[in-house]
């Protein structure tokens, strides 16, 4: 879960200035939390704490404004209308990745992933990109190699991720689709050699930055089998009490050995 909320910070300050390379300054003082981060805590307190996650969907977003919120989610969130709004958008694959730790089977993260989405998002690419983002995490943490994982996410949900991110970055733009987002994401992390390398690589993709650093870090952490510390430490030292409590008690819960020293 740090691993998503570190790739948002990451890719905080790129969103609306997008480069098109791997050698940049990793933190930089502009770099901020964005909503990746604050429906990731909020699906990671529901998790830990039993609280609906459309609830806390709405306490979150009243409790942390303008943090970039997309219109329709704004919208559902700022009344007390609960129908989900048909969102094909990458909105619920960016706050997922606590799913692909908290449960033990791949057909338990698959439903709730789904469960979880589908309160906002439940146009199918919606759904098949929260499920795909969650599944990537789940292998990721328990083993699989990056060709069973592209094999997988290949064969269950058919997006194509046989371009390597070099043929990819030319002639990739803003979008904020979900399906035009998640698989590019997820190369992004195949294609990498390790944390930092996995998010330095979403970034130079360009596109919605802060949303593709996010999926890609949450399964990189998986993968590596954690984030440095000191990228943890600057996490934590960024979040506010509460975003930083929740995410190093759902750290303690479900990865502990891979919380932060901080």
């Amino acid at each position: 879960m740090i691993g998503a909320i570190a790739g948002d910070l990451i890719g905080s300050v790129y969103e609306w200035n997008n480069i098109k390379t791997k050698t940049f300054p990793l933190f930089s003082s502009q770099c901020f939390f964005t909503d990746d981060t604050v429906l990731t805590v909020a699906l990671a307190d529901s998790i830990l704490n039993g609280e609906p996650y459309e609830k806390n969907l709405k306490n979150y977003y009243r409790l942390y404004p303008g943090r970039g919120y997309g219109g329709s989610f704004g919208a559902w969130a700022s009344t007390s209308d609960s129908k989900p709004y048909n969102s094909w958008g990458n909105g619920a694959a960016m706050r997922i990745s606590p799913v692909g730790y908290a449960y033990d089977t791949l057909e338990a993260v698959l439903q709730k992933a789904k469960e979880f989405t589908e309160i906002t998002h439940n146009h199918p690419e919606g759904i098949k990109g929260g499920q795909a983002t969650a599944a990537a995490t789940f292998l990721a943490r328990t083993g699989k190699s990056k060709e069973e994982i592209k094999g997988y996410i290949e064969s269950t949900f058919g997006y194509e991720l046989s371009r390597h991110v070099d043929d990819i970055r030319p002639g990739y733009a803003f979008s904020e689709a979900s399906q035009e987002t998640v698989p590019q994401a997820v190369r992004a992390f195949i294609d990498s050699t390790d944390y930092e390398d996995a998010v330095r690589t979403a970034v130079s993709l360009g596109g919605d930055t802060d949303t593709l650093t996010c999926i890609t870090g949450g399964i990189a952490q998986a993968f590596y089998g954690g984030v440095p510390e000191w990228i943890q430490a600057r996490v934590y030292r960024t979040l506010d009490k509460r975003l930083g409590s929740v995410t190093l008690q759902f750290m303690d819960e479900y990865c502990p050995a891979r919380s932060a020293n901080h």
